[in-house]
């Protein structure tokens, strides 16, 4: 098994937990549910001989055997016990690099609670502890404004824009890159968050 996975990680009533198959009628749901507000910063693939995306059940597969490898850390998002998103560490990076990139999603029922940046920390801090990464970077797209909220609560480093960074939608769109170091919150990023947040989870 990789270091650092399968792994819960909680604070208040916010839980990181490995997404199950068992979750697929509470995630189809909420992604149904939130297509508006989701659909259009999801990435998508540019090469048209791309089939249609795979079943719930291939889905969890394949980003088990990712966290198995070393190369993902795949949580589900609950929130007083439900499940209202999902956070991904993808392009896990070993040698002299060490470093990962974290994307997530929320429902907009819960959004603004500090649930994202809490969910954020926590993931930030396993890297930094029990997976021994070195460096993680969030990239957002400029216009995304709830998602900037949420790496400026967290006080993360704006690294500027990458032009062209990912296929959204049909078409290549720039991303503002933020990042933090271990070497940045000593302490932990969760401990930093819990100093500045306003509101009790």
């Amino acid at each position: 098994m990789a270091r650092g996975w399968p792994a819960v990680l909680t604070e208040g009533d916010v839980v990181l937990r490995p997404l199950r198959r068992r979750d697929a009628r509470a995630w189809l749901s909420t992604r149904a549910r939130n297509a508006a507000w989701l659909d259009r910063w999801e990435a998508t693939s540019p090469d048209p001989a791309t089939g249609p995306p795979p079943g719930f059940g291939e889905f969890v597969r394949a980003l088990n055997a990712q966290g198995r490898a070393g190369t993902a850390l795949p949580f589900a998002i609950l929130y007083q016990g439900e499940l209202v998103g999902q956070l991904t560490v993808a392009s896990v990076t070993r040698g002299s690099l060490c470093s990962g990139s974290i994307g997530y999603w929320v429902s907009q029922h819960v959004a603004g609670r500090g649930i994202v940046p809490t969910a954020v920390a926590l993931a930030v801090d396993h890297c930094f502890t029990d997976v021994g990464l070195h460096r993680i970077e969030v990239n957002i797209r400029p216009e995304n404004v709830a998602s900037l909220r949420v790496v400026a609560k967290l006080g993360l480093r704006d690294e500027g824009v990458r032009e062209r960074y990912l296929h959204i939608q049909g078409e290549w769109c720039d991303h503002r890159s933020f990042a933090v170091t271990s070497e940045e919150v000593p302490d932990g990023l969760l401990a930093r968050w819990r100093r500045t947040r306003t509101t009790p989870l």
